[in-house]
Formats: C-alpha cells, structure tokens, sequence
C-alpha cells in the first residue's frame, strides 16, 4: 500500500487473531509496527514470525496506565508514531435481565474507555513531532443493534462510532485523521472457539447461511487487515471521521 513505508504504528491485541493479521500486513507493506498484548510468549511469538520491523509490549487495556505505556513504547522503539489501529476488544456474551455493574464497567473500560485513552496518548505524540497521524478504530457490525447476548458490547461498540466522527472533526485542521471499521463476522481462533462452543461443528465458518455470508463463508482476517491498511495509508487521505462497513452485504435497507 502507497504511503506506509518507512512509518511506525501501534496495533493493539495484535498478538494474535485480526490484529496479528494487521500487523503482518502493515510489515508486508513496509511498515514499523509495535505489537500488543497481554501474553508475553504470544507476543514475542509473533515479532520473531515478523522480524525486525516488530517490536513488542504486554499490557492489559483495563488498566487506564497501559494506553499511554504502548504509546510510548512505540515511539522509544521506532523514534516515533505514525498511526494508532485501537483494534483490541473483548466480547463476552451476557444475558438480558441479568447485567451487572461489573460487567458493563469491564466490557466498557476494554473496548470504550481504552481506544479513547490510546488515541489522547497517540494524539499527544503526533502533536510532538509536528507530524499528523491516522487513527483506526476496529468496531463492529453488531454497533448498529446487536444480538440479544452482545447488548453491552454492542453499546461499547457503538460509543466508538460517535468517538471517532467527534476526534476527526476536532482534529482534522492537524492533519489526523480518525475513521472506524465497523467490521462483520470474521474467523479467528478465538471466534471458532466461541461458537464450538455453542455447539457448532469444526468446519462451520465455511458453511454459513447465505442469509449471514453471502459468500458461504465468514471473512478472513487477512481481508479485514487489507482495509486496515488502506485507512492507515496515504491512499485513503484527505477523507477522515468515516465510520466504514466491512461487511459482505449493506447493513441499511436489506430485504
């Protein structure tokens, strides 16, 4: 991708699954890229498999200290930040009726409070160096409405999409630029985990209703990074504050 050369990013939870997929694609692409997670050996596990262009650093995202710790590890690994991908998230299921305050507070401290704790810290970085600076943000598809046992990270999920329009319009005289991904279901190990475990058999994300993948099958994570990629680059400039569907069919007006 044009314009990614050379630049350093953050990509949180790219340790594994989606994020990793980014990651790869950022270093195919000629990037710098810090890796995160909360796993140690996963995360040295995946900067050898990427070589020199990756550095890492564990951190849990729950704990409001840890945005600003990979942001600066980014910068003392690579001199300095480029662009920030808040692609880290959990999605616990939850039954209505039975939500607590706890859970509300971890699923929104997770995939809510952190995005916006790592885009002040990449912000205040890229008003250093004078530099500009992208921002992506992973949300989801289930933003919009969600199943009935996603209420809560649906509503985290949708939080970010008015995060990302508020920051790209305060910021765009600087030249940051801020969009959201709201991404559809895609198979990582985690996901097939998820739904083997609600009884679904090994080899599932390849036989999908139509209705759900228009395809047959689910998206890969290699597909989501390859948009990811382009948002980063300078291809994708001067457009900010878009929240963009990656998604196999339209979300709005479907029959």
């Amino acid at each position: 991708m044009r314009g990614l050369a050379g630049k350093a990013f953050l990509v949180t939870g790219s340790s594994s699954g989606i994020g990793y997929a980014m990651a790869q694609r950022l270093v195919a692409d000629g990037a710098k890229v810090l890796i995160h997670g909360r796993d140690q050996d996963e995360i040295d596990a995946a900067c050898r498999h990427l070589g020199s262009a990756a550095h890492g650093k564990a951190g849990d995202l729950a704990d409001p200290a840890t945005a600003q710790l990979i942001v600066d590890a980014t910068v003392q690994a690579f001199g300095r930040i480029d662009g920030l991908v808040n692609n880290a998230g959990i999605y616990p299921r939850g039954v209505t009726g039975e939500t607590t305050a706890a859970f509300f507070d971890h699923v929104f401290a997770v995939n809510t409070r952190a995005p916006l704790l790592c885009a002040e810290a990449a912000i205040r970085a890229f008003r250093l160096q004078k530099s500009g600076g992208a921002i992506v943000t992973v949300g989801s598809i289930n933003a919009w409405c969600g199943l009935a046992n996603l209420t809560v990270y649906s509503m985290s999920k949708g939080a970010l999409m008015t995060m990302t329009r508020n920051l790209a319009d305060a910021l765009g005289p600087e030249r940051i630029r801020v969009s959201q991904l709201n991404v559809g279901w895609t198979f990582t190990a985690n996901e097939d985990a998820t739904q083997q475990g609600e009884g679904k058999p090994p080899g599932w994300e390849n036989n999908v209703p139509l209705r759900q993948a228009p395809t047959g099958r689910i998206m890969q994570p290699e597909e989501v990074a390859a948009h990811t990629a382009f948002w980063l680059s300078d291809e994708s400039a001067p457009v900010s504050g878009q929240v963009y569907e990656v998604e196999q069919f339209p979300v709005i007006g479907r029959l």
